[in-house]
C-alpha cells in the first residue's frame, strides 16, 4: 500500500521539476508509456524522450502566462491493488510574486514498479484547458488551436 508520505514525496519531486520547467526531471516521475487523456486528446507516449519533448513544447505557453511555481493539494488517494494507486490532485500554478493565477485538477493512477518507485502511467486533466483558457483571456494571450 502507499502510504499519505509516499505520496507527498512523489508530487513534490513531480511540483519542484515542473517549477523549474525540467522536463527531464519531471518525465522521470512518469513510467512508459505514459497516457494523457484529456476530453479533445487521448494519446500515449512510448518513451520518456517523447515525454519530455511533449512537455518541453508546453513550456512557452506556461511561461507566456507567468507561471513561476507549481504546488498540489491531494484530494482524493485510493490504493487500487498493493502497486497501483489513484491519486485527485489539484494543482496551484503561482507566478513570480506568489499570486495563484489558476489551478486545476488531475487523476493519475500511478504504479510501484520493481525497483520501488512510484511512477504515473495515466493522467486525465479534468479542468486544465477550462482554467489555462480562462487565464490566458484574462492576459490578452491567444491560445494555439
Amino acid at each position: 500500500m502507499t502510504t499519505a508520505a509516499e505520496i507527498e514525496s512523489y508530487l513534490v519531486e513531480y511540483q519542484e521539476a515542473l517549477s523549474a520547467f525540467d522536463a527531464q526531471r519531471s518525465v522521470a516521475q512518469w513510467g512508459a508509456p505514459g497516457t494523457m487523456v484529456t476530453d479533445a486528446f487521448v494519446g500515449s507516449m512510448a518513451t520518456t524522450a517523447e515525454m519530455a519533448k511533449g512537455l518541453e513544447q508546453s513550456y512557452p505557453l506556461y511561461q507566456a502566462l507567468g507561471l513561476a511555481s507549481v504546488d498540489h493539494t491531494v484530494l482524493e488517494h485510493v490504493d487500487l491493488t498493493d502497486r497501483i494507486t489513484r491519486l485527485h490532485v489539484r494543482w496551484h500554478f503561482y507566478d513570480v510574486e506568489g499570486n495563484l493565477l489558476t489551478d486545476c485538477d488531475y487523476e493519475y493512477l500511478l504504479r510501484r514498479d520493481d525497483d520501488g518507485q512510484l511512477r504515473a502511467y495515466v493522467a486525465v486533466a479534468i479542468d486544465e484547458m477550462e482554467q489555462i483558457a480562462k487565464l490566458a483571456a484574462t492576459k490578452g494571450i491567444q491560445l494555439p488551436s
